[in-house]
């Protein structure tokens, strides 16, 4: 025993931790991908900002141009540096405008007119198709740490204002300014720096990203200009190091929690397996009984067996998870011969000394199966003296999903004399004809249609419908879940007999304490609304 066990904390155990590592793993890929589409996103808005400004600055620098040559005045009178003043005042992405003569510049809406010969344009940097020379920082415009771009058309010049959406120098983002075609319009942003993406990648939109890059490219037809933004993967995911770090740790927290539970049922069931093998052994299980009655008289009919099972810890375990267990585990049939060899000992004299008296017994879809299931109880019902009709077989309508087991099976069981009962009914299969062929003797309507009495609950506009049924197949009807006098009420008012189960009448007891409630209760007869409680 110690050794199963110290096993099953080991495997338990490694199972945690090893379900941890996979947490840790599956967090970092989650908060990589997570943190690697949100960057995307990021460089796609940036392109696109990116080409949109450098489309405006391109047209309000055309503009600018057009509308300086229309100027009438003489270059740099005084009437023609107010026509500049008020040019400029209309503009949003200049800087600065002014005229150039020959080589150098005559004057400016910044300084006016020139008192002195200023220095001369260096070299341009680039002139584009249309003539217009591109100079990047040029001397004397600007201010430190603040680049400019400065752009002439003949005797006119514009300097573009850099302090409109300047570029963040502490992000790890890169810009890149392509061409598509011959140069036209290619104003670059003194702010931005090149980037490591191919051209093919830079020269058309795009969103590309691989095991080292990420990168976003907007275009503009119209200048033949493109935008890229990009940053490397190392880079993207060291910025969102926290970020990444965070999905990480949360995923450990999942993966661990999740093996820690997996862990746990895994030594619990299989804990109870072999706990609830021993008890069906050893007779540790118990049997509890819960009232039948008939309405409107609240004379009680049958009563159904429970089984009941305290595990070795002192804790008590449900019915469906022991039953589940011992149905996955394939030993279920052990559980239902308990029952039945137990609640024939435990009821025999009083199924003997009433025949009206009906004990209701569950077995489960692998005994209808079983063929040695019919023999076991023909001779449980012969050991014990007891006439086949005073027991009821009841099964769930999931038991019958087999439908050519279930008929053969029900069959047998009633050219044996026993009773055959649908139990929670209305869960599963039910239909007129279906029902019509397996040839039950009742149905046992769930308690779900019960609860639903007094509520606005679908299921209540059902249960006429399936009273109807009954009636017309001329089937018992058997109402489990009876917990309220407003449910007892309405089953009493229907005009046809009915069966009721539930805490209304009784709650399930010892068979020691049903008898002695039993003699009490028929010796008076009692209506259900005032039925004391078993």
């Amino acid at each position: 025993m110690k050794r199963k066990l110290k096993q099953r904390v080991l495997v338990s155990t490694t199972g945690t931790l090893v379900a941890a590592v996979c947490g840790l793993l599956v967090g970092g890929w989650v908060g990589r991908e997570i943190v690697l589409q949100h960057a995307s996103e990021r460089l796609s808005h940036e392109a696109t900002r990116a080409i949109a400004q450098s489309v405006g600055y391109s047209v309000e620098a055309h503009s600018m141009f057009d509308a300086m040559s229309a100027g009438a005045k003489p270059a740099c009178s005084q009437e023609d540096i107010e026509f500049l003043h008020n040019l400029l005042y209309k503009a949003f992405l200049l800087k600065e405008i002014g005229r150039v003569h020959g080589n150098r510049i005559g004057c400016s809406t910044t300084s006016g007119r020139a008192s002195s010969p200023s220095a001369e344009l260096p070299k341009p940097d680039s002139i584009g198709a249309d003539g217009v020379k591109v100079y990047r920082n040029p001397a004397g415009f600007g201010l430190p740490q603040q680049a400019v771009t400065l752009l002439q058309q003949k005797d006119s010049y514009v300097v573009l204002n850099p302090a409109v959406n300047a570029f963040r120098e502490s992000s790890p983002l890169h810009m890149k300014t392509t061409v598509i075609g011959p140069p036209h319009d290619n104003f670059a942003r003194p702010e931005e720096r090149n980037s490591d993406a191919p051209r093919p990648i830079t020269t058309r939109d795009n969103d590309f990203r691989n095991g080292s890059m990420l990168s976003s490219t907007r275009c503009s037809v119209q200048f033949n200009t493109c935008k890229t933004a990009s940053f490397s993967v190392a880079e993207a995911l060291a910025e969102k190091q926290g970020e990444l770090k965070g999905f990480i740790v949360l995923g450990g927290v999942i993966g661990g929690l999740f093996g820690l539970i997996l862990s746990l049922l895994y030594r619990r069931n299989a804990s109870l397996e072999q706990q609830l093998r021993r008890a069906i052994r050893i007779d540790h299980l118990h049997l509890v009984y819960q009232p039948i009655v008939s309405l409107p008289s609240g004379r009680i009919v049958g009563a159904e067996a429970l089984a009941r099972w305290t595990d070795e810890e002192g804790e008590a375990v449900g019915p469906d998870i022991f039953v589940k267990i011992a149905e996955d585990h394939g030993f279920v049939g052990e559980i239902t011969k308990f029952v039945i060899r137990t609640a024939l000992a435990e009821f025999g004299e009083t199924l003997r000394r009433r025949p009206g008296f009906r004990l209701s017994i569950n077995v489960a879809a692998a005994d209808l199966s079983d063929p040695g299931f019919l023999n076991m109880l023909g001779k449980s019902l012969d050991e014990s003296k007891v006439k086949a009709e005073s027991l009821a077989i009841e099964i769930t309508e999931s038991s019958t999903a087999r439908h050519e087991v279930a008929i053969a099976a029900i069959l047998k069981l009633s050219r044996a004399g026993l009773e055959v009962h649908i139990d929670d009914f209305g869960t599963g299969y039910s239909s007129l004809s279906y029902l019509n062929g397996l040839a039950i003797h009742a149905i046992k309507i769930d308690r779900s249609f019960t609860q639903a009495i007094g509520t606005e609950a679908v299921t209540v506009s059902i249960l006429p419908q399936i009273l109807a049924m009954a009636a017309a197949l001329k089937l018992k009807v058997i109402v489990e879940g009876v917990e309220t006098a407003q449910q007892a009420e309405y089953f009493t008012a229907c005009s046809q007999p009915i069966l009721a189960q539930g805490w209304f009448f009784g709650r399930p007891i010892p068979a020691v304490q049903f008898h002695e409630q039993l003699g009490k209760v028929e010796r008076k007869a009692m209506c259900p609304a005032e039925t004391v409680p078993v």
